[in-house]
C-alpha cells in the first residue's frame, strides 16, 4: 500500500494554471495583456486607490457643499422665525410706537447675530390692524426677511449670490393692561 496518495485533479489544475501563466507572458499570445510585458494581477496594483480617490473627490465635494448649503438655509429659517417672534413680543410691551420699533429692530439684530447671520441681509416690516399700533386689542404683525448667502463664496456679496430668501411672520395682540 502506497504511503503517499496523489490527487490527480489537483495536479492537472496546477499544470493548467502554469500553462496559462506562460501563455500570458509570451509575446504574441492570444490574451490582450500578452503584448504589454506585464504578468497577471500584479500589473494593476494601486490603480483602484487612484480611481477611488478621484471619484470620491469628484462626487463627495458637491454632496458636502449641498449639505452645508441646506444647513445654512435651515439655520436661517430658525433665525427668521425666532427673530419675528421676539420682535412682535418686544413691540407690544413698549410704551410708544417709536421706541417699540427701535426695540423690535434691536431684538431682530440680536437674534440674527445669535444664529450667525449678518444683519445687513435682513429686513423688518411692521403692520398693525388699527390706527394706533399700541392701543389695547391691536394686533401687531412683524415680518422678517433674510437673504441667506451661499457658503464659502469669496465674492458672493459683490455678485449677489444667494442660496435663498427666507421670510417669517409673527403676530401679537397688545394687552388691555399696560
Amino acid at each position: 500500500m502506497p504511503i503517499f496518495r496523489v490527487d490527480t485533479a489537483k495536479v492537472r489544475l496546477t499544470a493548467f494554471r502554469r500553462r496559462v501563466r506562460e501563455a500570458l507572458c509570451l509575446p504574441g499570445g492570444s490574451h490582450p495583456r500578452a503584448n504589454t510585458g506585464t504578468a497577471g494581477p500584479e500589473a494593476e496594483t494601486g490603480s483602484a486607490v487612484v480611481e477611488f480617490t478621484f471619484l470620491a473627490v469628484l462626487l463627495m465635494v458637491p454632496v458636502v457643499y449641498f449639505v452645508v448649503t441646506v444647513g445654512q438655509i435651515q439655520g436661517g429659517a430658525f433665525a427668521v422665525v425666532g427673530a419675528a417672534d421676539q420682535a412682535a413680543k418686544v413691540f407690544v410691551t413698549q410704551a410708544d410706537p417709536a421706541s417699540a420699533r427701535i426695540a423690535a429692530e434691536r431684538s431682530v439684530l440680536v437674534t440674527l447675530k445669535d444664529y450667525g447671520h449678518p444683519p445687513e441681509l435682513a429686513s423688518v416690516t411692521f403692520a398693525c390692524n388699527r390706527e394706533g399700533c399700541l392701543s389695547a386689542g391691536t394686533t401687531v404683525t412683524v415680518t422678517v426677511q433674510l437673504d441667506v448667502a451661499l457658503p464659502f463664496m469669496p465674492f458672493g456679496d459683490a455678485l449677489h449670490l444667494k442660496a435663498g430668501r427666507l421670510s417669517a411672520t409673527a403676530s401679537q395682540v397688545v394687552g388691555r393692561y399696560q
